[in-house]
């Protein structure tokens, strides 16, 4: 299941080229539909995105899928290669990533997420809403062990 990207993003068409400048906002919002970054991101979880940011290895991006181009996908980048981002799911049960359509060209890395928002519960009792205040929000920081475990080779 994919990923998707809200409207509040630069719109789908073509972009600037490198080097240009991005037209539109800087920031937008995505949510999480699949369990393909568990642990790290849940179906549900809201993320605050940064377009046009620079990636490096370990970073949660969204990326255009390679074969779909309509479809938007969060992963995290391993490993840049001479082709693009080599990305990966953090739950090895999932296998929609480079595993399967290799390498990620530079111009399908969409944004880089900065933030993770966890949504409340359906359960309001105090307990419930403490923890979840104490955890909602969530800077997403570059996985460093992570990448190196992931390496694709």
């Amino acid at each position: 299941m994919p990923e998707r990207v809200d409207g509040r993003g630069p719109g789908s068409g073509d972009g600037p080229g490198p080097g240009a400048r991005r037209r539109g906002p800087v920031f937008g919002l995505a949510e999480v539909y699949n369990p393909s970054m568990l642990p790290t991101l849940r179906p549900g979880d809201r993320l605050l995105l940064h377009y046009g940011a620079a990636v490096r290895p370990g970073d949660v991006v969204v990326v255009r899928h390679p074969f779909r181009q309509d479809l938007l996908i969060v992963k995290r980048a391993v490993e840049r290669q001479d082709g693009g981002w080599w990305v990966r799911g953090d739950n090895p049960q999932v296998v929609n990533d480079s595993r399967e359509f290799g390498a990620v060209p530079d111009e399908l890395v969409v944004a880089r997420a900065r933030v993770r928002l966890r949504p409340l519960g359906a359960q309001r009792s105090p307990l419930a809403v403490a923890s979840w205040a104490l955890s909602a929000v969530r800077p997403l920081r570059a996985a460093r062990s992570l990448s190196s475990l992931l390496r694709a080779r």
